[in-house]
């Protein structure tokens, strides 16, 4: 299976858009249901680590929480068009 976000290598791991050390919070358990907490993609080493790089985890979980809102954020796209590229 290949990572959700670059495609470019396999994926090694399932991330919870929503990290799992705020699923008790009391602000994500009003907004979101236990499915949407639950969702999540499967990404590779060098994505895993990029993101918790550039977003920290409440910013994920609050404004980067789907696919495309993640590859919205500004570095994480710089990075994915710059990993996607040095693949081909």
């Amino acid at each position: 299976m290949l990572c959700d976000l670059c495609e470019s290598e396999d994926a090694y791991n399932f991330r919870h858009l929503i990290p799992r050390t705020l699923h008790s919070n009391k602000w994500f358990k009003k907004r979101f249901t236990r499915d949407e907490m639950a969702s999540g993609l499967g990404i590779c080493r060098p994505c895993h680590r990029t993101i918790h790089e550039l977003i920290p985890e409440k910013e994920l979980g609050r404004y980067h929480h789907t696919r495309e809102k993640l590859l919205a954020h500004p570095s994480i796209a710089r990075y994915i068009a710059w990993k996607r590229k040095r693949a081909s």
